[in-house]
């Protein structure tokens, strides 16, 4: 997996102060997208050991209220198998870190058994994260006014609920 940037004291994606990761690599190609150019899987730098001990250490500042893990596409198989190991990090060492996730995939489509982007590592993914935004960016949906997504069909879901509900369940 390449990483195409990894923004420090982020605000815009995500409640509090936020670390977050954008992730190379996207199959969906919104138009409109605002970084299209993390579509290609082989943009920014290679992500390595290196990179996931770097995230950990600046997550252990106090300040921060978490990590966004962004892109590009997380949910691409290639960077779920990556992604996975660096949730299983925080969730152990840094417990009351929230942990944010951004896709154009559809939760209930797209990340269940049998959806076009469901893999061995999903469900330990979806365990483990407090909010996912799903559904594609729709530029003729574009509405500015909403927070922490880009278009009016885009879903904030609660993953403790929504898995303990086994559906979707929205942050009202």
């Amino acid at each position: 997996m390449n990483i195409g940037q990894l923004i420090k004291c982020d605000v815009a994606n995500g409640p509090g102060i936020r670390l977050s990761l954008f992730v190379s690599g996207c199959t969906n190609h919104c138009r409109g997208c605002f970084q299209p150019q993390t579509w290609d899987f082989a943009y920014g730098i290679p992500y390595d050991n290196n990179t996931q001990q770097e995230i950990i250490n600046e997550l252990k500042r106090p300040f921060y209220d978490g990590i966004t893990i962004l892109g590009g596409e997380p949910f691409e198989p290639a960077n779920q198998e990556v992604l996975v190991t660096l949730i299983r990090r925080i969730r152990s060492e840094l417990p009351g870190k929230t942990i944010w996730m951004y896709t154009g995939f559809i939760y209930d489509k797209d990340l269940i058994p049998g959806g076009r982007r469901y893999t061995a590592a999903t469900d330990e993914i979806l365990d483990n994260i407090d909010i996912l935004v799903d559904g594609p960016y729709v530029e003729e949906l574009r509405n500015i006014t909403l927070k922490f997504r880009g278009s009016e069909n885009q879903r904030i879901l609660d993953m403790k609920k929504t898995r303990a509900a086994g559906k979707a369940a929205p942050v009202k």
